[in-house]
């Protein structure tokens, strides 16, 4: 009896909290309507937040990330990436469709994952840019999505450290309570 009625009261005060201290919420930025040209250049990954463990698994090696974006030509972007794991340099990229008619960036070869843009504001950071890839279920039956992850990119290596706290607040809000944070220990690679 005593468990039932503490699971009611917990569950009404976060009810009672939620109305009180909604959880923000991120601004989409449509991927055919924005500047490109203000995206390019030079991005580092701070952070990346999930529902799960597995959709941020392949990060804890890492400890940084350079990225630079170029565009390549109207509807194209190249991204690439200069990763630090341990000793290593690691360096990936990644090409990704405009489309007119669609919100998102279409990632070339994955194109049932949807690669949207947020704005940094919901990281309080305007110098920020938040990037989150989704892809369906795995199969016809299931659910949930088989990926679903929120990655916090900035222009500089040396944000505010309360800009990573507040992306990881905001996004626990919206019980994304999977975290983590690259070190940036070491020199990035080039």
């Amino acid at each position: 009896m005593l468990d039932q009625m503490l699971s009611y009261f917990i569950y009404l005060y976060g009810l009672l909290y939620q109305a009180i201290v909604p959880c923000t919420v991120p601004e989409l930025l449509s991927v055919s309507a924005v500047d490109h040209q203000q995206y390019l250049g030079k991005w580092y990954f701070k952070a990346a937040v999930s529902h799960r463990e597995a959709d941020i698994q392949q990060f804890t090696a890492v400890d940084n990330v350079l990225f630079t974006m170029e565009e390549t030509s109207n509807d194209t972007l190249l991204l690439t990436g200069h990763m630090r794991v341990g000793d290593n340099c690691l360096k990936k990229t990644w090409t990704y469709h405009i489309h007119p008619e669609r919100d998102d960036l279409e990632l070339e070869g994955r194109s049932k994952r949807r690669n949207l843009l947020w704005n940094g504001k919901w990281a309080n950071c305007s110098e920020c840019i938040i990037f989150q890839e989704i892809e369906p279920p795995l199969n016809e039956t299931g659910t949930e999505d088989s990926l679903n992850r929120f990655m916090l990119y900035a222009r500089h290596s040396d944000i505010d450290p309360e800009v990573v706290k507040s992306f990881l607040k905001n996004s626990a809000c919206h019980n994304m309570l999977a975290s983590l944070r690259l070190p940036h220990e070491k020199e990035f690679c080039t």
